[in-house]
């Protein structure tokens, strides 16, 4: 079986059929950029296309009874309990071909985990995943499948261990919930505080439960939290996880609303930020799990103002690439006319002004500190 070297960039035109509605701020058209921009840079993707998910792939992380209610709806059968199963809400909307778009989707992150378990590659993308709210048997927070626990239960049926580190500003509550008792995936998730954003969990007392216990980790940061208190957080955590649970791959959600510019959450991450936050864990990657890492996107709500800067530089970690500052010029002619704001020429931010920039750092490692005590006491 030959071996992929580099990056394998999964994509495929069917996952823009995830279409929440022409105002709702997930747009799935968000790889699509990153992948011209990166072509505009001149880079060779090494693109591979994937098939979606089957029904079986799914039911092995949601009920049937759920997966039955979002195949109806799909079709535009009424679904009178679609409420209770967290469909039809404002923030996941029942949409055509539900089913098959999301499944596509799923199909991308799990085509990931089947190249790293099978030995094909050892660093694959797939950025129209990180559906990470989706839980047992309902969805929730733009998500109605929850592709990145897929390719988890995939990977564990490999007898693979795996540690799953989340860095979207919201929460990585679907797949916490779904691997909470389980000893052989480590959750890590750094977010925005629930005290005051979606889905309102990820405190550093849930720490897991049964033989999961001390396998889930909640760092919650405070609003406008910025690049060195961010990586600083992420440093006092992942390294002593890993070493400890000794994973086989990490699985990477990396989320592009931790931006300083996302309009849905408060966080204060710069694109240089980010770059760095990606370098970070792919070099503890390439020390801890001899380099397999399976990254997706996930949340990112500026959509072309920050999504695409911030996940090229993702691909450029796993890569090994430094992106040059000045975005190309072929690239805003085209994306330009299709955004209401103008878009930035470089890949540099200026970070904003805080004022409570040190009480929110003590904060954060007051929280780190307060974990680390709580995990060593599991």
């Amino acid at each position: 079986m030959a071996t992929l070297s580099g990056t394998v960039f999964l994509f495929n035109p069917s996952t823009l059929e995830y279409d929440l509605g022409q105002h709702h701020p997930f747009k799935s058209i968000r790889p699509k950029a990153v992948k011209h921009l990166l072509e505009c840079y001149g880079v060779t993707l090494q693109v591979q296309d994937f098939t979606a998910a089957t029904l079986e792939d799914i039911l092995t992380v949601h009920s049937r009874g759920y997966v039955q209610r979002v195949i109806k709806a799909s079709g535009g059968e009424p679904v009178s309990d679609a409420l209770e199963y967290g469909i039809g809400t404002s923030d996941t909307p029942i949409f055509p071909k539900m089913h098959e778009a999301t499944s596509s989707v799923v199909g991308g992150t799990l085509q990931a985990a089947r190249l790293i378990a099978s030995g094909q590659a050892s660093r694959v993308l797939s950025l129209a995943g990180g559906l990470h709210h989706a839980q047992l048997s309902s969805g929730g927070g733009f998500c109605v499948y929850n592709d990145l626990s897929v390719a988890i239960r995939a990977l564990t049926a490999q007898g693979l261990r795996v540690a799953y580190l989340d860095v979207d500003a919201h929460h990585g509550d679907g797949v916490q919930w779904l691997h909470y008792q389980e000893n052989n995936v480590l959750t890590i998730s750094l977010h925005e505080t629930g005290r005051y954003l979606f889905p309102g969990t990820g405190s550093p007392f849930e720490l897991g439960r049964g033989e999961g216990l001390g396998y889930s980790l909640n760092v919650p940061l405070e609003p406008y939290t910025q690049d060195h208190s961010y990586l600083e957080a992420l440093e006092r955590i992942l390294e002593p996880a890993l070493k400890w649970f000794c994973p086989d791959v990490l699985v990477v959600q990396g989320g592009a609303d931790s931006h300083e510019f996302d309009p849905l959450a408060d966080l204060g991450l710069t694109v240089q930020g980010y770059a760095n936050v990606y370098r970070y864990i792919v070099q503890l990657a390439e020390q801890y799990t001899n380099g397999k890492i399976l990254a997706t996107g996930g949340g990112g709500y500026a959509t072309l103002h920050a999504v695409p800067r911030v996940w090229a530089q993702l691909y450029a970690a796993l890569e090994g690439i430094q992106l040059p500052d000045t975005i190309p010029a072929a690239w805003l002619e085209f994306w330009q006319p299709k955004s209401q704001e103008i878009l930035p020429t470089t890949m540099t931010d200026t970070p904003q002004e805080i004022p409570r920039l040190e009480q929110i750092e003590r904060e954060n490692a007051k929280t780190v500190t307060q974990l680390l005590e709580a995990w060593g006491k599991r």
